[in-house]
């Protein structure tokens, strides 16, 4: 059982923060006419969050190894 939960929050934590990742860096909004290129960048809040809650499910699965 340990071993299966171990497994599950590695996978949840690195998928986390992949996509807290790949939100972080790409736009939400892009606008390309001519030579005019628009980019809009909203509030990253959320993206910052899934990045930290993947690090703390990393960091659980990491510790049930350890018992």
């Amino acid at each position: 059982m340990n071993n299966v939960l171990k497994i599950v929050l590695l996978v949840i934590g690195v998928g986390m923060i992949t996509y807290g990742l790949y939100r972080l860096i790409t736009p939400e909004f892009s606008i390309d006419a001519g030579p005019l290129q628009v980019e809009a960048h909203g509030d990253n809040t959320q993206s910052y969050a899934m990045i930290g809650f993947g690090v703390l499910a990393l960091i659980g699965g990491l510790a049930f190894g350890k018992r």
